[in-house]
């Protein structure tokens, strides 16, 4: 069991006029076996949390504290974060021309477990969670994301997610730009992981970041947090993102009256 506990974060990033403050105060907690949802506007500082959290060095932090089981977790490189259990599908997964999906994956496993998985368990693993994602085998020997769709990119990170097998999983966006059909094949994805790990005893801790309630038609969230500003102002159960579909942020940002964009 685990529990990510995030307390009064304040985070800037350094532009071109000075730092400037986009966490103003964040408060959260995410035990095992729990799926938290954060939704907000465009630049209300969702990404910024999710990138925080991972240790990217755009992002400076000012105040506050993060730990996992009781750990610092701010004082972990990300390398340190990663092994810890902290793992971040990304909004915009990059390209890694030169690398293949297959070396990738064996040696993020390796770092991750701190030992290189027995070759004979390790192909079977993989086959079988990219069976499960739908993901064509001979993705294994392209470089990593080179030339993948965009729904295909995000079936890879869900795939990292399920190898790699985290303690607390950030999920920013993961439904951008996916059709229904990806979003049902990236979703069952994440719904399997937390079983596994349910079933495994451990339980997955998940944060997903979204605009959209349709992803959470099929990730069903336990909590529900309203993100304006760089920081949440208010949470409540699944009835609050029915909420934000039909009256989008007005009612906490007193801009505008359509809904979440």
């Amino acid at each position: 069991m685990a529990t990510l506990e995030i307390r009064d974060l304040h985070v800037s990033v350094v532009t071109e006029d000075g730092p400037k403050e986009i966490l103003r105060g964040v408060d959260l907690t995410i035990a095992s076996g729990e799926t938290h949802a954060i939704m907000g506007p465009n630049g209300s500082g969702k990404s910024t949390l999710a990138y925080s959290l991972a240790g990217h060095p755009k992002y400076v932090v000012t105040s506050g504290t993060v730990t996992l089981d009781g750990e610092d977790v701010l004082a972990m490189t990300v390398d340190e974060r990663a092994r810890a259990g902290v793992f971040l599908a990304m909004q915009y997964p990059v390209e890694v021309p030169g690398v293949s999906t297959s070396n990738f994956l064996r040696t993020a496993a390796t770092a991750v477990r701190g030992e290189a998985p027995p070759i004979r368990t390790w192909v079977k693993e993989v086959k079988q969670s990219m069976l499960d994602l739908e993901i064509d085998p001979v993705f294994s020997e392209r470089s990593v994301n080179e030339g993948f769709s965009g729904g295909e990119k995000k079936r890879h990170e869900i795939l990292q997610m399920a190898l790699l097998k985290p303690k607390i999983a950030v999920l920013d966006e993961t439904d951008s730009g996916l059709d229904v059909d990806a979003l049902r094949i990236v979703s069952d994805g994440v719904n399997r992981f937390k079983e596994q790990s349910a079933a495994a005893g451990e339980g997955v801790g998940v944060l997903l970041i979204t605009h959209y309630t349709r992803i959470l038609r099929y990730i069903k969230p336990d909590h529900v947090h309203v993100f304006v500003s760089g920081r949440v102002v208010e949470s409540g159960g699944p009835e609050l993102a029915d909420e934000l579909e039909s009256t989008g942020y007005v009612r906490f940002t007193g801009v505008g009256a359509g809904a979440a964009s």
